[in-house]
């Protein structure tokens, strides 16, 4: 049972639990899309645009604080969408979500205000191998494939090795040996041997991680807006938590992520204290920094 929460933690909305009553009904999707372009709205007329993107992460962050941790909110019968909801966040839909909200921000010269649409279109180019959504098998659901396949599309840099980050051993087969806890998987079999041969695939992806007990020495060089993956020991996992930097008034590297434990979206303690307490299983941390995006065209 331990393996299979903390496998809510590394797999966006494929663990135990409940999306809100009503999620991707027409009424949760109109509430979202007035949710999401009042949000916008409120950001261009504070002049958000016009900050670095890890900015504009983090605030769009604060601004969820107090949402509530619900997983399964990706799962819904029927064929693979890209769900974008306001309702209930995990963390990985959590920075998924902000950084989303960041990246829409540029617009081309003249465009109207973003949608709802235009989100989901980041986000599935962000969530999906290659930025293309056929079924449920293409999208990223372990963490350590989501970086691979996001800094080769230009979305952000893992800057791990240049905080001093050492190898990181993946091999990861937590969803094809526990079929039964995903529904996509359980309703469709002929998924398990397509997962399984991705996660051989991304067990050959070299990966690297600051371990915890450097944690706090490298607290100084973390930037408001850095994503922040926690690796795990646990067999069959490669990460079993993501969360966001946000250096407040304070200046200190903050956690902030949709928090199981605290049941909502929280700014935390610091990520080196973050680690201190928490459970042994979590070994260190991997660093992904967003990229700039120029004006698009």
């Amino acid at each position: 049972m331990l393996a299979i929460v903390i496998a809510a933690f590394l797999i966006a909305g494929s663990g135990a639990g409940r999306p809100p009553d009503g999620a991707g009904s027409a009424a949760a999707t109109d509430s979202t899309a007035w949710q999401v372009e009042a949000l916008l709205a409120r950001s261009y007329a504070g002049g958000w645009n016009t900050l670095p993107i890890g900015e504009r992460l983090a605030r769009f962050g604060r601004r969820m604080e107090g949402i509530p941790y619900v997983t399964g909110t990706l799962e819904a019968p029927g064929g693979e969408t890209c769900r974008v909801t306001l309702q209930g966040l995990d963390c990985v839909t959590f920075f998924e979500t902000c950084l989303g909200l960041a990246r829409v921000m540029v617009r081309p010269s003249g465009a109207a205000a973003p949608t709802l649409e235009d989100l989901e279109s980041e986000i599935t180019f962000m969530r999906y191998r290659g930025g293309r959504l056929t079924d449920y098998t293409s999208r990223l659901h372990y963490t350590a494939e989501w970086i691979a396949d996001n800094v080769a599309k230009r979305v952000a840099d893992d800057i791990t090795p240049s905080l001093g980050g050492v190898r990181l051993p993946v091999r990861v087969d937590f969803m094809s040996t526990h079929p039964g806890a995903y529904p996509a998987l359980a309703a469709t079999p002929g998924f398990v041997p397509v997962i399984r041969r991705i996660e051989r695939r991304i067990g050959a992806i070299p990966r690297t991680y600051v371990p915890r007990a450097r944690v706090a020495g490298i607290e100084p060089r973390l930037r408001t807006g850095d994503i922040i993956a926690i690796a795990t020991s646990i067999r069959g996992l490669d990460y079993s938590h993501t969360g966001v930097i946000d250096r407040g008034a304070d200046g200190l590297a903050r956690l902030l992520h949709a928090s199981s434990a605290q049941g909502r979206v929280v700014l935390d303690t610091t990520i080196g204290a973050y680690l201190a307490r928490g459970p042994r299983s979590n070994i260190g941390i991997t660093v992904v920094r967003p990229r700039a995006i120029r004006e698009r065209n």
